[in-house]
């Protein structure tokens, strides 16, 4: 049983399910204004944060006991929203979705904006701390689904795939006057895994970011071409047609969803990190520090990173052609193998979220809050009803990301309440989709209010919605009149706490150029270290005395200071990706060598495009600081490695010592961060070496199979044959995988592991030829087909046959006698689409089951009879679809409930089901996890991955049904089904 719970799309504006579900009684109660959530059940005396009154709303929202929540503005002023933004003024900008997914959620069926989406401004014009004032800025058919928006100036960035939108307002009516698309070619038209909003830098250019529904074929305004792709297609009847390796204009194979920076002339289109799943908006601090959330497959990996520029974050191999299952080692978590966090060249991970669906994420840098919410890094979460806060903590190259709970309808998010089980828990529909810092310093939340969070459908009609507002308790935040026309109103508006708003005084003084020095200068003392960083950055930008003034701090004795200047400094000495390099050498050298791992971790990414012979000193001093703890660090030295791998392992043997088992273990991490060619042998031996830890041999077994070369190949294969088991065991898995991918055309497969057929299969192919001969008599082709649909070999060739349209129609009822019964779960599920079950029950009613008490020791076995195939939840079952352990943090009651009843009405992304012919007849089913040119890896419903080779394959189909079937077809009661929803809800 496979539960479809959407979870590949993270977003509060996307909903998990589609069908009837009981819950929207509470929608039919809605007339033309949508009415305030209902009275929540009664909180435990025992709670953690306090409990913030929101005028009207009887709802609750749980903060510090210093900050207050306030119901700012509600549906009609605006709905669905997406995303926030605010304008000098102080007036928030709303992007809406009503139109989600129209194929799916038809216009007659809810609230339709036929014109298009909308952009929405709302306005507190009388001071009271709520929106009175609404009005529609724009409304588009270009807008399908839009998920970012940016003010700056008069010029509106609206995200809605394909296009990056510029609308520019020239006489501040509120109106666009000028429509210019900016940037066009991303995937995920109408897709959650799209285009998403844009920020400015405090370097003054534009970084927005785009999830993994791609193909992104992109051309800037300077002719600069983006290439980027993989495997994954679905999610929406556009998104059809996608591969990976690909190759940009810069020379790197760009995957997945990716983090870009722009100039905001659309010139000098820049990858700053790839591989995310679905990255849904962007963070910088002022230090040019890049955060990002991302969203898993699983309900158990999702993650909030700070992002190293030019790295892998991990979740396809690293061409794309393969999903994380097709990579996952035997005995490998899932958070490892999802987000690789075990192979070279990806980066650490940063805090594991686990379940939920996150969205929005800003870096709170001003003062109204208060000094202790400085630097604080929101991350929203929709589908855990909470808005998470970190302080990040430098720690070497990286940070650790310590997590609270800061916002949320629950007193402590990650526990198990008794409400759990009701049917409309209305604390688990607040789905903060953003959050935004105002020019007042208080924060903006938008809520995309919904009993369901991801996926395909809308289960609101109505696009209700509502934006808090959070201050310090008893006390009134106002915004400020901010004046750009003056030097200190440009300052004012530089130190401002709202993101897009700091652009406005960044660029007029920029172009007063070396006139503005003085009063920026004076920024280097503020008693806030974000304007000190924002100060640095406007000056590298200042002209020749500006730039002598942030070369001088290039020594300052903090450690931050000396990172922001080498960032300011370092557009000036590049053109595109080629740096001028004898220009910038003197700096890099001296820095190469600066106690801050962190600077020196910049200092590595810089010498990524720089050739080995004009940094050669420079990389012989970083990999000289590895310490052999700090995976940050060693992934920065990976990204300065690139095209110069061999050159620098050739460096690095000098030092290393002759016997490879006799390396220390930070040498051992560098050569396999490296994993050239030329270590294959040094690896195989340190596998082989008994006197090295499991984890050592381990180590280079990776690196061994990391290695794009015959030499490797073979050597693997040479371990298969060890004596020692586990080793034997272990390359066995790396020959198997590899040949299906890198190595495929590197030996002669069929010879170092030759095929074989068991007779069975033998038997099966035969009776197949027979069963399409024309002179074969009826009789005995029903005799054939019977026991064919018997046995697991014969009951694939039929539905292989079924799909094919090659199967006689006569003989299509026989065989559903019979194959419903077939020992292969796989032949069972692929039946279910070409074959009716006899005696299939009747449609089950989500009222009766709703009505029925369920018992969660009887629930617990159904689980274990019809669902642990599959599905884990704890210590039970297999990681084949969703995990389900934290599925309650999710849903309520009924969402659950849906998703069983109507397993194929919203698939989780990338578990769209395929169906593989191959040439001799064969078949296979199941989720397609690895495609490239060499061959096809499909993972069927035991777990078991099957290699097809491309060139004999026959035919390939994806399905837009579940690989769950439904609970008729399983013959699962309404009983059975409250029994079950009573464990997943309360599991503890």
């Amino acid at each position: 049983m496979r539960f479809s719970t959407g979870i590949a799309m993270p977003k509060a504006p996307f909903l998990m399910l589609s069908g009837f579900v009981a819950s929207l009684f509470w929608w039919a109660e809605l007339n033309e204004r949508p009415a305030t959530p209902a009275a929540l059940p009664a909180e435990p005396e025992s709670r953690v944060r306090q409990s913030a009154p929101l005028g009207s709303d009887s709802a609750r929202l749980y903060l510090p006991d210093d900050l207050e929540a306030t119901l700012w503005a509600e549906s009609p002023q605006f709905f669905n929203p997406t995303n926030l933004d605010i304008d000098a003024r102080g007036r928030v900008w709303v992007t809406e979705a009503v139109n989600y997914r129209d194929f799916n959620n038809k216009p007659d069926a809810r609230l339709n904006h036929a014109e298009g989406e909308r952009v929405v401004i709302l306005e507190d014009t009388n001071g009271d701390g709520r929106a009175d004032h609404s009005k529609v800025f724009v409304q588009d058919k270009d807008l399908k689904s839009p998920l970012g928006i940016a003010v700056i100036g008069n010029k509106v960035i609206v995200s809605a795939a394909p296009h990056l939108v510029v609308y520019t307002d020239q006489n501040g009516d509120d109106k666009p006057d000028k429509k210019e698309i900016l940037l066009t070619g991303f995937g995920g038209l109408d897709h959650d895994h799209s285009l998403h909003a844009l920020v400015t830098g405090p370097d003054g250019n534009w970084y927005f970011n785009t999830g993994n529904a791609g193909p992104h074929l992109v051309t800037d305004k300077a002719g600069w071409t983006l290439r980027s792709g993989s495997l994954y297609t679905g999610g929406t009847p556009y998104n059809l047609k996608n591969e990976g390796a690909q190759t940009s204009d810069d020379g790197q194979v760009w995957v997945g969803g990716l983090a870009l920076r722009v100039r905001p002339d659309g010139t000098g289109l820049k990858v700053l990190a790839h591989n995310f799943r679905n990255n849904y908006e962007t963070a910088l601090d002022s230090y040019g520090n890049l955060w990002q959330n991302d969203n898993d497959d699983q309900v158990v990996a999702c993650r909030t990173s700070f992002v190293l520029e030019g790295g892998s974050m991990g979740y396809f191999s690293a061409d794309g052609t393969r999903y994380w299952q097709g990579d996952q080692r035997p005995g490998q978590s899932i958070a490892a193998a999802h987000w690789h966090q075990e192979d070279p060249g990806v980066v650490p991970l940063g805090d594991l979220t686990g379940a939920g669906s996150p969205t929005g994420v800003v870096v709170y840098e001003g003062d109204e809050l208060g000094p202790q919410y400085r630097g604080m890094l929101l991350s929203a979460e929709a589908g855990r009803n909470v808005i998470f806060s970190y302080k990040p903590e430098p720690e070497g190259a990286g940070f650790r990301l310590p997590r609270r709970d800061f916002i949320s309808t629950f007193p402590q998010v990650d526990e198990t309440y008794k409400w759990n089980d009701v049917a409309n828990d209305t604390r688990k529909w607040f789905r903060p989709s953003d959050v935004a810092v105002g020019t007042d310093g208080a924060l903006y939340v938008a809520d995309w209010y919904d009993p369901i969070v991801g996926g395909h459908a809308m289960h609101d009609k109505k696009g209700y919605g509502r934006i808090y507002r959070i201050t310090p308790k008893n006390r009134k935040l106002t915004t400020p009149r901010i004046d750009v026309k003056t030097t200190k109103g440009q300052i004012l508006a530089l130190q401002n706490p709202a993101v897009n708003v700091r652009a406005l005084g960044f660029a007029a003084l920029r172009a007063k150029g070396e006139k503005a020095i003085k009063p920026v200068k004076k920024l280097l003392t503020a008693a806030n270290p974000f304007h000190r960083a924002r100060a640095i950055w406007l000056l590298a930008q200042l002209g020749p005395k500006g730039v002598a003034e942030v070369e001088k701090l290039t020594v300052h004795p903090d450690e931050n200071t000396r990172l922001v200047a080498f960032r300011a400094l370092k557009p000036l000495f590049t053109d595109r990706n080629q740096y001028q390099f004898p220009q910038y050498r003197n700096l890099v050298s001296m820095l190469a060598e600066d106690p801050s791992a962190a600077v020196r971790r910049e200092v590595a990414i810089v010498l990524r495009d720089v050739p080995f012979d004009d940094c050669r000193v420079m990389l012989a001093k970083l990999f000289s600081q590895y310490d052999g703890r700090d995976r940050y660090y060693l992934t920065a030295l990976g990204i300065a490695s690139w095209r110069k791998t061999d050159a620098i392992y050739d460096m690095l043997r000098t030092g290393l010592p002759a016997d490879p088992t006799q390396w220390s273990q930070p040498q051992a991490d560098l050569v396999w961060e490296l994993h050239p060619a030329a270590a294959a042998e040094a690896m195989k031996q340190r596998a082989a070496a008994p006197a090295l830890s499991a984890e050592a041999r381990r180590q280079a077994l990776v690196a061994l199979g990391f290695m794009n070369d015959e030499k490797a190949a073979r050597f693997m294969a040479d371990l298969t044959k060890s004596a020692d088991t586990t080793l034997a065991r272990q390359a066995d898995y790396w020959v198997s995988f590899r040949r299906g991918n890198d190595w495929a055309n590197l030996l002669n497969w069929d010879e170092v592991v030759p095929p074989k057929r068991s007779e069975s299969e033998q038997r099966m192919l035969a009776l197949r030829q027979k069963l399409l001969d024309e002179y074969t008599k009826a009789e005995e082709k029903q005799k054939l087909a019977r026991e064919m649909a018997a046995t697991p070999e014969g009951g694939k060739l039929l539905v292989g046959l079924a799909a094919d349209k090659k199967l006689p129609s006569d003989l299509t009822a026989l065989v559903g006698e019979v194959i419903f019964s077939n020992p292969d779960l796989n032949v069972r599920i692929m039946a279910a689409d070409y074959f009716t079950k006899p005696g299939a029950s009747a449609s089950l009613s989500p009222q009766k089951i709703n009505a029925l008490n369920g018992s969660k020791t009887a629930g617990l076995t159904v689980f274990k009879t019809h669902c642990a195939t599959c599905h884990r939840h704890g210590e039970q079952g297999n990681n084949i679809g969703p995990q389900l352990t934290r599925i309650h943090t999710k849903f309520d009651r009924n969402g659950l409930l849906d998703a069983i009843l109507n397993p194929s009405a919203s698939l989780a992304f990338g578990y769209e089901p395929w169906l593989i012919t191959t040439q001799s007849g064969d078949t296979h089913y199941g989720f397609l996890i690895s495609d490239n040119k060499q061959a096809l890896v499909i993972k069927d419903a035991a777990g078991q991955k099957q290699t097809i080779p491309t060139s004999k394959i026959a035919s390939r189909k994806q399905y837009t049904t579940s690989l769950m079937p439904d609970p008729t077809a399983m013959g699962l009661s309404e009983q059975q089904l409250a029994d079950l929803l009573a464990f997943l809800m309360n599991p503890s």
